[in-house]
This record gives C-alpha cells, sequence and structure tokens, in this order.
C-alpha cells in the first residue's frame, strides 16, 4: 500500500499551499510562470494591481520560499523558486481544460493566463482545504479510495471524532461525498482543485531524488 507523506512534508505542503489560497498571489505566481522572471513593475501590469500592493505580495511569497530575486543592474528581478508552484499551475491549467473542453489547456507544457474568474476561484477553492487534517484525510482518499471514518482516523493517527468533524466540513464544500451501506458511511473524494492539488503535491514528492528539498 503506497504510504501517506511524511508529517514534516505534508506540514510544509500546507503551509505553501496556503500561502496561494490567495487571489491576487495566485495571479502573480501564474504571471512568473508563464512570462519567467520579472520586475516588479511588469507584474504589477500584467496582474493589473498597484505596484505597492504587489511588492509587499512579492514579500510574502518570497518569504514562503515561492519566489527568489535576482538583481540585473538597478533593478530587482521576481522569478518561481521551485517547481512546487508551477507544477501547482500544471493541474490547474489541465482542469480547466476539463472543464471547458478547452483542447490547448490538456497539452504537457501549454502555459497561458487562465481566466480571472477562474483562478479567483481556484484560490478561495484552495483556502477551504488549506489546513493541515483535511488535507490528510483527501490524501488518505486519493489513496485508498472510499473509506469509513474509523478507517481514516487509523490510518491518519487521529480521532475518530475529529475526522468525522471535518469530514462534514469536506463535504459542505463538496470535496468529498458520503454513501451508506446498512449502518455503515463511506466516504470518497470528488473531482476538482482539491484532489488535483494532492496529487500534484504527491507527484512532486515522489520526483525528487533529496526529498529534503521538498
Amino acid at each position: 500500500m503506497t504510504k501517506q507523506l511524511p508529517e514534516d512534508i505534508m506540514k510544509k505542503a500546507v503551509k505553501g499551499i496556503g500561502y496561494i489560497a490567495h487571489p491576487l498571489r495566485l495571479r502573480i505566481l501564474e504571471f512568473l510562470d508563464v512570462n519567467g522572471a520579472s520586475s516588479v513593475s511588469a507584474i504589477a501590469k500584467g496582474v493589473d494591481e498597484e505596484q505597492v500592493i504587489v511588492s509587499q505580495n512579492l514579500k510574502k511569497l518570497r518569504g514562503a520560499n515561492l519566489v527568489k530575486t535576482e538583481r540585473r543592474g538597478l533593478f530587482i528581478y521576481y522569478d518561481i523558486y521551485e517547481e512546487y508552484p508551477a507544477s501547482i499551475f500544471f493541474c490547474i491549467r489541465r482542469l480547466f481544460g476539463y472543464m471547458t473542453d478547452d483542447f490547448y489547456f490538456l497539452v504537457d507544457g501549454y502555459k497561458a493566463i487562465l481566466p480571472r474568474d477562474y483562478t479567483t476561484m481556484v484560490a478561495n477553492r484552495i483556502k477551504l482545504f488549506a489546513n493541515y487534517e483535511k488535507m490528510r484525510i483527501l490524501e488518505y482518499l486519493v489513496l485508498n479510495g472510499e473509506s469509513r471514518v474509523s478507517d481514516i482516523a487509523a490510518g491518519i493517527n487521529s480521532e475518530p471524532l475529529k475526522v468525522s468533524q471535518y469530514l462534514k466540513r469536506l463535504r459542505d464544500d463538496a470535496f468529498v461525498v458520503a454513501r451508506r451501506d446498512g449502518r455503515c458511511v463511506y466516504y470518497s473524494i470528488t473531482a476538482g482543485v482539491h484532489k488535483t492539488a494532492i496529487e500534484c503535491i504527491r507527484k512532486r514528492y515522489d520526483g525528487l531524488k533529496n526529498k529534503a528539498d521538498f
């Protein structure tokens, strides 16, 4: 059976995904993913936001090791720090392609700015599950399929009552669905950015030779 990610790795993933659960920060990272290293003024123009606000958010992204800087003469250029944010955009572009039947977004390596309302929706959806316990539950369901509360609780080393409470929230937000079979209730993960994010995080971790680089 495939093991869940180590606790420290999942906590890093939750922290990183929590920072991008913000419409403007997600659009900034998207701009850098599409256009490469850019100055603050170019980013501000690209995301249609005031330069001072973009600078503030870039500082937060840099503090979270999601962007890096390079000085070129008088100017400082920002770029995505590592593969993780880029892999998220690869996944949400494919999700957009499936949702809209837009073939171009299903082509490997294709990069383009997504519609602003879609990016905002993605950021707001990410915010709802950017929590350690919720992501542990979602990961368990990705790996094991339909499961009972007791199985999930044992699998993620948590209390059944706490797992039930989180499952209710996840169900209310349409991240999981429930099926009753006699006295037992079985939960399974739905398709969407939440499942895509879990799969991306695991793919990145599995692809690293040195897991400490996550």
